[in-house]
């Protein structure tokens, strides 16, 4: 085994293993490229998997992902020698990510139901009144003005556990998303404001909930709205199957 590849996700591997087989001379640039399906079954991984990597050859420039059309090969030999991506270069998949933050962040909203203060909910009021603000005033160019909100609300619920150890892993979880070339490929297809107006909707409920102090309501609140966030991007990143059923790990 090559040691510059110990310790990649496995969603890397796959990529890589991909890439080897799209520079081994038997494609043409575009000339379409097998099925999710497929590769899925060949490599016994789910479907999210492929995906991301899928997403990491489109960043490299490798492939061409159209939703509901296919991939269609961009690039069919290699650039500098650079054909393997190594550990030292490796990115969180955006969906291992997410299902991070659903388990941790439905955690921390438990307990800031319990813990949160008034001068929390009137912090977490207005991080809520920005986020409709910019998207009733604003075009989706800004997105990252929006973004920027959303974490603002995220935060301040860890935040409002009165645990510096619970908002500092609130805070790490974030710069991975910030940090992660994957994520923002993929977050840039969000086009639909429905899909914004939907989540500033969850954030609402989840607000509701720390309001009532129900530690109950606002884990399955929170639980529910990065679901709801999962299902988007799988959605959007759904590359030839409209009637994928969209489950994350199977």
């Amino acid at each position: 085994m090559n040691s510059s590849t110990v310790g990649l996700k496995r969603y890397q591997e796959i990529g890589n293993s991909l890439k080897q087989d799209i520079f081994s001379g038997r494609y043409s640039i575009g000339d379409r490229y097998k099925s999710e399906r497929e590769i899925a079954e060949t490599y016994d991984v789910s479907r999210t998997v492929v995906r991301e990597a899928f997403v990491m050859l489109e960043i490299e420039g490798v492939v061409e992902v159209k939703k509901g059309a296919g991939i269609y090969i961009q690039r069919a030999s290699e650039i500098n020698g650079n054909a393997i991506i190594t550990s030292e270069l490796a990115d969180v998949g955006p969906f291992e990510l997410l299902q991070a933050r659903q388990y941790i962040e439905s955690e921390i909203a438990s307990l800031a139901a319990l813990q949160v203060t008034k001068n929390d909910i009137i912090k977490l009021k207005k991080a809520l009144e920005s986020e409709r603000q910019f998207l009733n005033n604003a075009d989706l160019n800004q997105s990252d003005i929006e973004d920027d909100a959303d974490e603002q609300f995220h935060r301040l619920i860890a935040e409002a556990t009165q645990n510096s150890v619970l908002a500092q892993v609130a805070k790490d979880l974030w710069s991975r998303r910030h940090n992660s070339a994957m994520w923002a490929q993929l977050h840039s297809r969000i086009e639909n404001k429905d899909y914004r107006k939907k989540w500033l909707d969850d954030h609402e409920v989840i607000l509701a909930a720390l309001v009532r102090r129900d530690a109950s309501g606002a884990k399955e609140a929170m639980w529910q709205h990065l679901e709801n966030v999962k299902q988007t991007l799988l959605e959007l990143s759904n590359i030839d199957d409209p009637n994928f059923d969209g489950y994350l790990f199977g």
